[in-house]
């Protein structure tokens, strides 16, 4: 037997009408459609249109000026999430504007659909979000339950576009919405723009089997992005990977787009996993040039360990101490914060109370 040739592609994904369309009409399953069969019949022959013919972005304009090519075609979709990311940075940068933190729940339980009780985590959340008001912060909060909880909220996967060339990685992601795939209303347009606005973010996320919930790490991996990415798609023309290989051996300088802003980390769990979650973002954020708050600022610990899930939500509310450190993790990132600001270099934890200091 001769080698096996690793580098022969993937299997086709293409699919005939008859399967496209069967996938297609599952999402119309209610009978509530049945009397809108003409309707559709149409609207499933455009569908295929559009899936046959690969029309990723159906409506783009010129790029224009400020890029490498003005000719170039680009989607309306990302030249908006763009503005979007510009008009968050000249807030970042507004030294006359209040600072702001953006808290985000990493859970994806909550009372409005299964198991129709809320997570610990949002609890944690909402614990740590007077102390910001109080102390003069606008607070932006990122929802990320709402992923398995409202219609039409979606992160797609990431597809590693940065291992193939890091040019080909455009920031904000390029790669979504793709219409033909039916892959839209992707929720990163719009939390790309609430991490570059903040000046401190907050993660507070439970342990799901030894790592953080699926749509927490859907939102990681698309954030690779940040980490290097293209501003510039049309310097590669879209996907060119030939393009994009030859731009970064040029020579490229990885831009860290959310670079100096400071974070902290709330990581609970109930028996196992969480210091090694909590290290584990710590190593991602600072590798994107972002900066620990310091020792109070990053929290790893467990609520009701080894205790019945039944009564989780008690054992919370009986934990003064985990809540202590809740509040004291909120007031070290916002005090970091307040110094960088002022161009002071000072402990950010200093005069705070440790509730378990062995």
């Amino acid at each position: 037997m001769g080698k096996p040739d690793i580098r022969k592609g993937m299997p086709p994904v293409r699919l005939s009408r008859g399967e496209f369309e069967s996938r297609y009409r599952s999402q119309f399953i209610d009978p509530v459609f049945a009397p809108l069969k003409c309707e559709l019949d149409a609207i499933v022959a455009a569908a295929w249109d559009a899936y046959s013919d690969s029309r990723k972005a159906p409506v783009t304009r010129k790029a224009g000026a400020g890029f490498a090519d003005p000719d170039y075609n680009l989607a309306v979709d990302w030249l908006d999430a763009r503005a979007a990311v510009l008009e968050a940075q000249r807030r970042h940068d507004d030294a006359d504007a209040p600072p702001r933190i953006l808290i985000i729940n990493g859970s994806a339980r909550s009372e409005h659909t299964c198991p129709g009780e809320m997570s610990k985590t949002w609890r944690i959340v909402k614990l740590a979000e007077p102390v910001f008001a109080e102390m003069g912060f606008v607070v932006d909060i990122l929802n990320l339950s709402r992923l398995a909880s409202e219609f039409g909220k979606a992160i797609h996967p990431c597809k590693s576009c940065v291992a193939t060339s890091v040019t080909l990685c455009h920031w904000p992601c390029s790669c979504y919405p793709n219409y033909a795939l039916g892959q839209s209303a992707d929720w990163m347009n719009e939390i790309y723009p609430l991490w570059v606005a903040a000046h401190g973010i907050l993660i507070v996320t439970p342990v799901n089997w030894y790592h953080v919930p699926g749509g927490l790490k859907a939102m990681m991996d698309r954030l690779v992005c940040a980490d290097g990415g293209n501003p510039d798609p049309t310097s590669t023309h879209g996907k060119r990977a030939d393009e994009a290989k030859a731009l970064e051996l040029k020579g490229w300088p990885y831009p860290r787009h959310l670079a100096g802003r400071h974070f902290g980390l709330i990581v609970h769990g109930d028996s196992v996993g969480v210091e090694g979650v909590r290290r584990t973002l710590s190593d991602w954020l600072t590798d994107m040039r972002l900066i620990s708050a310091g020792r109070f600022a990053e929290l790893d610990g467990y609520v009701g360990y080894m205790e019945p899930y039944a009564t989780s939500h008690q054992a919370l509310d009986h934990d003064r101490e985990f809540q202590q450190e809740v509040t004291n993790t909120a007031r070290a990132l916002g005090r970091a914060v307040k110094l960088a600001r002022s161009g002071r270099f000072e402990d950010p934890g200093a005069g705070l109370s440790d509730p378990t200091p062995k």
